[in-house]
């Protein structure tokens, strides 16, 4: 007998004193939290910064390059 494990992916959220302390490595300015895209956006720059596992990833050369428009 063959059951379906149905998996539920769940978004976690960081915790509100840890992104006070976070900081762009590059540029060292002010990081947007985007829970459902689980990246931290630094808008001077011009970088998002992944969130893998519940972990940000604060690496300018694994961050991934915004264009104009996903600034918004």
């Amino acid at each position: 007998m063959f059951y379906r494990v149905k998996r539920v992916l769940e978004v976690a959220m960081l915790p509100e004193d840890l992104l006070r302390i976070l900081a762009c490595p590059k540029c060292k300015g002010h990081l947007e939290y985007r829970e459902k895209e689980q990246v931290l956006i630094c808008h001077k720059c011009r970088l998002a910064y992944p969130i893998v596992d519940d972990i940000p990833v604060m690496l300018p050369e694994e961050a991934k390059e915004l264009p104009d428009e996903g600034l918004s």
